[in-house]
């Protein structure tokens, strides 16, 4: 089949098709997982002759740009919060509870982290497929539990606008705290396949290597520096967006890394007063919607069928009790905020144990590295899907039960 035929068929399925379907079932699921779910069901069953030419190769590298695009807009969302949805009376948090808060994130990262890890070391690894290629058993396991603390920026931003202004104090916390988190995971990332790639990288070091190293510095520099203009021109403001973006990208993919990462601290490198002049929801939406389904519909397109099965499922399964009971106990046992009480502190772990696209991204990430394997990504994508199905209703049924007994405490006797 012809190339632009060929991706005209891959954006119908996996684009068109998957809208139709947000469409048709009320929008009462997030868009993102949909072309990973059609893609996760085309490799089980098996259906796509391969004289459609489906993945196709321009999709592969659409696809891409737009993860690339994804991957920069959670960079700027972690500077500056003036495109999230707000409150008209929200106000930062006071200074007395800063250091409870900080500490709640660091619990609902560490604490799932660490499970993760020694679930992964002493019972997922173990299965058969689920060694990494390299690395070894604790880089394997590793790898597995940074997965398992990640908390999906970007997608639980579109499930906090789904879920409206009723509960914004509470959406408003978990968004807080998935900022943190997400740099966090990043920063985890890039030290994973720096420790990974060490030798390697030390070892065949060259020019190209200290020329990235240096584009990173004046990366760095330069927002630093732009940060001092207040008021940027807005033609200034757009032209540099594909400098941090392409640069970055560029930079973390000579060093051995991932472009990925590149883009996501090259969009974190944009100071927020420049940020803020600019459509950072409707880049991400572009993003979403219009390109990175081919990323994702591909991931799960690629997926060996063979490690679709019953076992795969189970695994999975089990993960995603792991990972939420992880994160439900790690907001009980260090609360973001002193007045919430038990079961508001559980709603904003159900918004937390979110995975969505970013798992994707770092599970892809990891495989390509060879941290991964084929079993143990599929089981992760299929994990992403299913915590981010979750989120919303598990969300709304705690604050429906605690409403609920709100209104029967305050009935007479």
């Amino acid at each position: 089949m012809p190339d632009l035929a060929a991706l005209a068929l891959d954006a119908l399925i996996f684009i068109g098709l998957a809208w139709v379907a947000w469409r048709a079932l009320g929008r009462s699921i997030p868009i993102a997982v949909i072309p990973i779910i059609i893609g996760l069901l085309l490799a089980a069953i098996g259906v796509l002759p391969a004289s459609w030419g489906v993945p196709s190769k321009l999709g592969d590298q659409i696809g891409f740009l737009g993860v690339l695009l994804l991957a920069f807009t959670a960079g700027l969302e972690t500077r500056q919060s003036a495109h999230l949805p707000t409150a008209a009376d929200a106000t930062p948090l006071p200074r007395t509870q800063a250091l409870r808060f900080v500490a709640s994130a660091g619990m609902a990262l560490l604490l799932p982290f660490a499970l993760g890890t020694l679930a992964a070391h002493y019972y997922f690894t173990g299965l058969p497929g689920w060694e990494a290629p390299k690395g070894g058993a604790w880089m394997g396991a590793l790898a597995i539990g940074l997965c398992i603390a990640v908390s999906a920026l970007p997608v639980l931003i579109g499930i906090v606008r789904e879920l409206g202004p009723l509960h914004r104090p509470l959406t408003q916390l978990a968004l807080r705290i998935a900022v943190i988190d997400d740099a966090v995971l990043w920063t985890g990332l890039a030290l994973l396949l720096l420790v990974a790639e060490g030798g390697s990288l030390l070892a065949g070091a060259s020019t190209t290597h200290v020329f990235a190293v240096g584009v990173i510095i004046v990366l760095a520099a330069a927002g630093s520096l732009a940060s001092r203009l207040r008021t940027p021109p807005t033609w200034l403001v757009w032209l540099s967006l594909p400098v941090f973006l392409v640069a970055g990208a560029w930079a973390s993919s000579q060093l051995g890394l991932h472009a990925l990462l590149g883009a996501y601290f090259g969009g974190a490198m944009v100071p927020p007063s420049w940020t803020k002049r600019l459509p950072v929801e409707r880049l991400g939406q572009i993003a979403l919607i219009g390109l990175a389904p081919l990323f994702f519909g591909h991931s799960g397109l690629k997926i060996d069928g063979s490690v679709l099965g019953w076992a795969s499922l189970q695994a999975s399964l089990v993960l995603l009790v792991l990972a939420v009971v992880a994160k439900l106990v790690a907001v009980m046992l260090c609360p973001p905020a002193s007045t919430l009480s038990r079961r508001e502190a559980l709603a904003v772990g159900a918004l937390l144990q979110c995975k969505g696209l970013m798992e994707i991204v770092a599970a892809t990430i990891l495989r390509d590295h060879g941290l991964l394997s084929e079993h143990a990504f599929a089981a992760l994508v299929t994990l992403a899907v299913l915590s981010t199905l979750l989120t919303g209703p598990f969300f709304r049924t705690l604050v429906k039960r605690h409403a609920t007994a709100d209104a029967h405490g305050r009935q007479p006797a």
